[in-house]
């Protein structure tokens, strides 16, 4: 007889330095608060698991079972900077300051004149 059982995980797999969302199985499933936070990766170990640190600091997080974890793609925390209407008035109010000074150093290194190498 053929297990019916399916898992609801995506078919992801994770690289070492990448951030996800991780929740912690026993917290969560005994009821208790702060189950759910932001990790990097690691360490990927030989059996399916992760190596995890929590963010801004926590301490580590030895074999994590990936069905609890969802990536954190780059994209999602770069999306204010992508979308950002520069043209308009107070356009800057609803970014993050690391959005900004992203920005203002793009905007300076863009407004520099090229250096020409030095003739022999």
């Amino acid at each position: 007889m053929r297990n019916s059982t399916q898992s609801t995980t995506p078919a992801v797999t994770y690289k070492r330095g990448q951030f996800v969302l991780y929740r912690d199985p026993e917290m969560f499933w005994t009821g208790q608060s702060n189950h759910t936070f932001v990790c990097r990766i690691d360490r990927v170990c030989l059996d399916n698991t992760y190596d995890l640190t929590p963010l801004p600091n926590g301490r580590p997080i030895y074999y994590a079972n990936p069905d609890y974890m969802r990536l954190l793609p780059a994209v999602d925390a770069m999306r204010d900077i992508d979308t950002a209407p520069l043209n308009t008035d107070g356009a800057a109010d609803d970014m993050t300051a690391a959005a900004i000074a992203w920005l203002t150093q793009q905007h300076a290194t863009a407004n520099q004149r090229p250096e020409l190498p030095d003739q022999r």
